[in-house]
Parts: C-alpha cells; structure tokens; sequence
C-alpha cells in the first residue's frame, strides 16, 4: 500500500492549481483588474483606493466563502458515502439541506402570509442565515432521536430520504399559498451565492466548520473500519451508535453552515469524493479526507470563477456551475458501477 508521504506530488499540484484559480478569480468579474494591480495591493505598495475595496471588500470575502464551502460540502459528502455505502450519497441526503430550506421557507413565505415584509436587507441576511441554521438542526434533531432504534445505516439512509420528502412537501405548499415577491426572495436563496457576507458571517461560518472538520478528523479510523462493512467494524471494536451520531453532527455543522450561509449547493459533496477516488487511487480517508477538502474547495472557487462572467455585469447562480461540474462525474460513477 502507498504511504501518505507519496501523494506529496498530487497534493502540491492541486496545491498550486488552488492558488492559480484564486489569482484568476480575483482577477475576472465585472471589473477586470490587471495582475499588477493585485501584487500591489497585497504589498501594499501605492493601489489605487477603489482596487483595495473591490478586493478586500468583495472578492477576497467571497474566495474564502467559497473554499471554506467547497471543503465542508466535499468531506461531507466523503463520510456520507463510507457511512451508507453509497457512492451516491451526499451531505443532503438525511435532509438536513431540506430542513434547512424550510427553515428559510417559514421564515420567508411564513411571514408574507401575515403581510410582514423583509425589506430590511440586514435582518433578511441575519434571518435567513439563522432561520436555515435552526432548521438544519431541527432534522438533524430529529435523525439523532432515531438513530438510536436503526440497528443497520440503510434504514437510517431510508428514513432521512422520507423525512426530506415531507419537509420537501411542506416547503412546495409555503410556495403555493406565498407572495409573489417572497417566492422570489426563496427562489434566490436556492440558488445559491457566495457574495453579501460580513465579516462576522465568514468567522462564524469558519468556527462551525472548523468544529465540524475537527470531528470529521477524528472520525478517520471508524470511516476506514467501516469500509469493510459494519459487522467488520464492530469486530474491531467500533462504537456504530456513537460513530454515525458524530458524523451526524458534523455533517450538520459543515452542511448546515454551509447551507445556512450560501444557500443549498448540490452535486459538490457527491462528485468531488469520488474525482479524488480517481486521482489517488486509494481508499484510506486519511489520504482521501484532505484530498477531497483541497479538490473541494478548488473546485468551488473555479465554479465562482466561471459564475462571474468574466466583463458581465450579471452573475450565474452556483448551483447551475456546480451542476455542469457534477452531473458528468455523477455519470460516470453510474456508468462505472453498471457496466464495469
């Protein structure tokens, strides 16, 4: 088996190849800024003032949105897929991102049933933000209380489809009875975007997945038992109850944040386990974990790079490039697996 200390190479190229695609991205969007302009305004040498706020202001807070996205959704999606034996599962298959999207549905269509109005861009942000949070956690609330009575993952894997089938439900009839523009302002959230965070959102999102990260780390050792099954796993000792709820609850911190912060982003967390599959060729989660959460947040910042259009004034939702990035590794695995 290959040593961890071999993959040095593959690491160093996504490495290098992440710090490419974030250069190009702070020079592409509606306002093309030469390099030199950049360099400068890093060394601090004389940059003209609106260069500085075009990128600390927007651009560099929307970068580290995005990596810190495209790691929590990418690992995710890594445990989901060892936890269920899936290779289809993902972050939002328990339907945390459901709860999370009828938390924002409640609070959105919710209140424009009452003839209350968000037009306070501050405490839309703030509401939506918490709101998505809140209802995250209500699901995850609810999966954790009956973990403890599925003796096997797959009926837990079962449950989490049905229950994210009702909340799905719920939120389709909230957009029935809603308004006009509360649907509009639902409909956006969906679409997801990593612009209009303040600083102190990206600090709270960055301490709820680096909690989440933290135990997806320590997580390594169980994730790799239960590759050979979870009878297999329990020989060797392992906690199954305990297992699935810590990766339950770390799934909920990356996922949840994410989704809370950015809108629900798919296809993410089921693609990017399996490209890092390919390029490592090696099933071990200490080789695959950071690699997922380096090609993750790689790919997302591209996925930001390509939704800027490049001279546009206008913006393509993340969720459609996340999709065109996606749907043909999704096809091939499917593929792969019927075929081969």
């Amino acid at each position: 088996m290959r040593t961890k200390r071999s993959y040095i190479k593959e690491y160093s190229v996504i490495f290098v190849s992440l710090v490419i695609i974030i250069t190009i991205n702070l020079i592409l969007g509606s306002i093309l800024l030469p390099f030199k302009d950049i360099v400068s305004a890093f060394t601090g040498t004389d940059t003209p003032q609106y260069i500085k706020d075009i990128i600390f202001t927007f651009r560099i807070p929307k970068v580290i949105t995005a990596l810190l996205a495209g790691a929590a959704l990418s690992v995710c999606g890594l445990q989901m897929q060892t936890l269920f034996r899936n290779p289809l599962a993902d972050p939002f298959i328990l339907g945390i991102s459901s709860g999370a999207g009828l938390g924002v549905a409640l609070l959105v269509m919710g209140f424009s049933a009452f003839g209350i109005s968000l037009s306070s861009s501050l405490f839309s942000t703030i509401g939506i933000a918490t709101s998505a949070w809140l209802g995250a956690l209500s699901v995850t609330l609810i999966i954790l209380m009956v973990s403890a009575r599925f003796r096997d993952s797959i009926s837990l894997l079962i449950f989490g489809i049905m229950l994210g089938s009702v909340v799905g439900a719920v939120i389709s009839l909230l957009q029935y009875f809603s308004s006009s523009s509360a649907l509009k302002v639902f409909v956006l959230w969906t679409m997801g975007s990593f612009a209009g965070l303040s600083q102190t959102q990206i600090w709270v999102m960055f301490i709820l997945i680096l909690t989440g990260m933290a135990m997806s780390l320590y997580s390594i050792k169980d994730l790799n038992a239960l590759l050979m099954g979870e009878s297999y796993a329990k020989s060797l000792g392992v906690n199954l109850e305990r297992t699935r709820r810590r990766i339950l609850i770390a799934t909920t911190l990356l996922a949840g944040s994410v989704t809370a912060f950015c809108g629900p982003i798919g296809f993410i967390g089921i693609a990017v386990p399996h490209i890092a599959r390919m390029l490592f060729r090696n099933a071990d989660h200490k080789v695959l974990m950071p690699a997922t959460a380096l090609l993750g947040a790689s790919i997302m910042v591209f996925a930001d790079t390509v939704a800027q259009l490049p001279g546009q004034s206008g913006v393509i939702p993340i969720n459609t490039v996340s999709a065109l990035i996606g749907v043909p590794v999704i096809l091939f695995v499917i593929l792969k697996n019927r075929f081969i």
